[in-house]
C-alpha cells in the first residue's frame, strides 16, 4: 500500500452491539461549508485537480460514531452509479460506522476529476484525515470510474474498489505502471455477470498478470444492492490495506 503508517496507533472499532439504533452523522454541503470556515488547520491532502470548477450540489459527508478530531481517519470517496439512487448513510451503516470518514461525489458529474478532488477537499476541510489513506469506491458505472481514477492518481490515493463495474482496460489506465503496481484494487462482480463476461474478466486478469499489477476479483450473488455481506467483505479488504506495512522500494545497488 502506498504511504506510511502514522505514529498514532490505528484503532479498528468493532460494530456496535447496542440494541439502540445508531445515530448516523451525515451532514449536507451547507453544513460542510459552515465547518470549513470555522475549522483550524488540518493535515494537508494532495491537490491535483483543475484550478477552477463548479462545486457539486448536495454533497454529503459521513462522520463516524465516536468521531475524534485528533485522530486521522481513512477517507472513503463514494462514486455512485448515475442510473441508481445512492444513500450514503445506508451504505456506511453496512460498511462501517466507526472506521472511516466518507463523502460522495455527484452521480452525474460533468467532470469526474473535478468532482473527485472537490469531494476530497471538502472532506479535508471538514474532518481529520490521513493523507495517505484515501480510498475510492464506486457502484456500477461509478465502480469503473473509481478504478480509472485510482490508476490515474495512483500516487495520491491508497486503493480503488469497484462494486459491479468492469475494469477500464481500453482507457490507458495502466499508463502509470510503476505506481499502479503498488496500488491495491478490488473488483466485485455478480455471479451472472461473471458468467456473461467471462472473456472480459479473463482478459483483465491476463493484462494484470503481464503488467505485474494486483487486482483482486470477488464474485457475489448480487453486488449493486450493496448488501451487508458484500460491504462487510469490502470493509475487511480496506482495513487489511490500512493496516498493511508500507511497501519497500527495492534498492538498485543490491
Amino acid at each position: 500500500m502506498k504511504g506510511r503508517l502514522s505514529n498514532t496507533p490505528l484503532r479498528c472499532f468493532a460494530p456496535s452491539t447496542e440494541s439502540v439504533a445508531p445515530r448516523l452523522r451525515v451532514v449536507t454541503s451547507e453544513e460542510i461549508e459552515g465547518r470549513s470556515s470555522s475549522s483550524g488547520s488540518a493535515p494537508r491532502l494532495p491537490r491535483r485537480r483543475p484550478a477552477a470548477h463548479p462545486k457539486p450540489e448536495g454533497s454529503r459527508l459521513f462522520l463516524p460514531q465516536g468521531y475524534e478530531p485528533g485522530y486521522r481517519y481513512p477517507l472513503v470517496v463514494w462514486i455512485p452509479d448515475r442510473q441508481r439512487p445512492f444513500d450514503l448513510g445506508r451504505a456506511m451503516t453496512r460498511l462501517s460506522l466507526r472506521n472511516y470518514v466518507a463523502i460522495e461525489t455527484p452521480a452525474a458529474a460533468a467532470d469526474p476529476d473535478a468532482a473527485l478532488w472537490e469531494a476530497i477537499d471538502r472532506g479535508r476541510d471538514s474532518a481529520s484525515l490521513h493523507p495517505d489513506r484515501i480510498f475510492l469506491l464506486g457502484v456500477g458505472e461509478g465502480g469503473t470510474t473509481a478504478l480509472r481514477m485510482a490508476c490515474r492518481y495512483a500516487g495520491e490515493v491508497a486503493g480503488g474498489v469497484s462494486l459491479g463495474g468492469p475494469f477500464p482496460l481500453d482507457d490507458g489506465s495502466l499508463s502509470r505502471l510503476p505506481e499502479v503496481r503498488r496500488l491495491p484494487m478490488l473488483m466485485c462482480t455478480d455471479r451472472d455477470r461473471c458468467d456473461r463476461e467471462a472473456a472480459s474478466i479473463d482478459r483483465t486478469l491476463r493484462v494484470f498478470h503481464a503488467a505485474g499489477a494486483t487486482l483482486a476479483i470477488r464474485v457475489y450473488p448480487s453486488v449493486q444492492r450493496l448488501t451487508r455481506g458484500v460491504l462487510a467483505d469490502v470493509n475487511r479488504w480496506l482495513m487489511d490495506n490500512v493496516l498493511a506495512a508500507p511497501a519497500v522500494t527495492p534498492s538498485l545497488t543490491h
